[in-house]
């Protein structure tokens, strides 16, 4: 259910702050927003898979912390993110 190489590039392209950003919490999230998204449409297909639902709350957890952790430290990257990626606040 991992990311594929290509994808995690292309992510991290579009939501880097800098040059070398491979860790920045836009970063974070929005692979996390990715994995969720191939996740979910795992899991329709796959009502039953309990180990994989598992994993994807865990996911939607971490990212909720770190959203919650960049609208403390800089509400303007947060607002931006959330407009990049389409989420709600």
């Amino acid at each position: 259910m991992t990311l594929t190489k290509q994808k995690k590039t292309k992510v991290i392209e579009t939501s880097k702050t800098h040059e070398k950003d491979t860790g920045s919490p836009e970063v974070q999230i929005s692979l996390f927003t990715e994995q969720i998204k191939k996740l979910t449409g795992h899991l329709k297909k796959n009502k039953k898979d309990n180990h994989s639902r598992r994993g994807l709350l865990k996911m939607v957890s971490k990212r909720k912390k770190l959203m919650t952790y960049l609208k403390g430290k800089d509400a303007k990257r947060y607002k931006k993110l959330v407009t990049n990626l389409g989420l709600k606040e």
